[in-house]
């Protein structure tokens, strides 16, 4: 990248609006694609060294790391990737765009429901990563430790960013940042940052989906019925129903029973709500991923068009609006 914007950018990241230039560029985009897939092989190893797990390189490394917490609806997330099995279960021959799916974060110590969550990632993974129809289409990987210092494998890595609380819940976090500025496509709702990520890199650069925080207000307000959803989405209802049957723990159906109870019959964050939205715009990131050109394109714009998150520009428009003083 310096070679063709140079090094200014470190110090001004508007700089990296100049990368536009160069979203089409067939050379530059190879370049990209190669960056992105060492940094992916270097994940890869850290992977395999620290869970044993083995994964490609190649596939859409589809990512979510932050605190768990239901609002974060990691368990969302994971309704994906179950509903993605059951089509390869019952579809062997289904042209499925391959995906590793990455989780990391840790729970508060006696939040029972995120430590749940974490159990039942760990339970889809051992599943799916061992049964031979799937075969390395789907893996599925709880990264220990996640901190500062394993993030610097992981935001680089990242393909596509998960960032889907429920619209109205979420703090402006950075991690969405962090990812967009490595060049990763975002999943997102329109909530907290991701609302100005979304304006900044452009409607067309951005995987939206679900509810809005007014719409959720609305639908809490006229008296939200998680079961409808359940009763009218066939796929959605196969996907709850397995994990109610044991398939993910050894034959026990009560082990899980309290977070799907909390889904069907509560679900104060809308996952049911927003499954069916957010399966749809999985699957069309699975379509594009598969066009290279149009995906790197979408990745080198992102990163280009960051600049606004910088902390500089942050500390500098307090100084001009708030604090009223000048650099020395």
């Amino acid at each position: 990248m310096a070679t063709s914007i140079g090094p200014a950018w470190v110090k001004n990241l508007e700089e990296l609006r100049r990368l536009e230039e160069f979203a089409g560029d067939l050379e530059f985009q190879r370049d990209w694609r190669a960056v992105k897939l060492a940094n992916k092989k270097a994940l890869a190893a850290v992977i395999k060294r620290r869970t044993g797990v083995k994964v490609n390189p190649e596939s859409l490394f589809d990512i979510q790391v932050k605190r768990i917490h239901e609002y974060k609806r990691q368990h969302l997330n994971l309704l994906h990737i179950i509903t993605l099995y059951l089509r390869l279960k019952r579809h062997p021959e289904l042209g499925i765009t391959p995906r590793t799916f990455i989780f990391g974060g840790k729970a508060a110590p006696g939040y029972f429901m995120a430590k749940l969550i974490i159990k039942l990632i760990n339970s889809v993974a051992e599943v799916v990563n061992n049964d031979p129809e799937v075969k390395d289409r789907l893996k599925v990987v709880f990264f220990p430790d996640f901190n500062v210092k394993n993030g610097q494998f992981v935001y680089p890595a990242a393909d596509l960013s998960e960032q889907i609380s429920t619209a109205g819940k979420e703090a402006s976090g950075t991690g969405n940042m962090k990812f967009a500025m490595n060049g990763a496509l975002t999943i997102g709702t329109l909530d907290g940052a991701n609302v100005e990520i979304r304006e900044e890199v452009g409607p067309e650069n951005f995987f939206l989906f679900g509810l809005t925080a007014t719409e959720v207000q609305s639908l809490k307000a006229g008296g939200y019925n998680p079961l409808g959803y359940y009763d009218s989405d066939q796929e959605l209802r196969e996907v709850l129903d397995l994990i109610s049957s044991g398939y993910f723990s050894h034959g026990d159906t009560q082990l899980f029973q309290p977070l799907v109870a909390m889904l069907l019959y509560r679900d104060d964050y809308l996952l049911l709500a927003d499954y069916r939205s957010y399966v749809e715009r999985q699957d069309e990131v699975g379509y594009i991923f598969r066009d290279e050109k149009r995906w790197t394109r979408m990745s080198i714009l992102n990163t280009a068009r960051m600049g606004k998150f910088s902390s500089d520009r942050a500390i500098r428009e307090y100084c001009q609006r708030v604090w009223r003083v000048k650099p020395l």
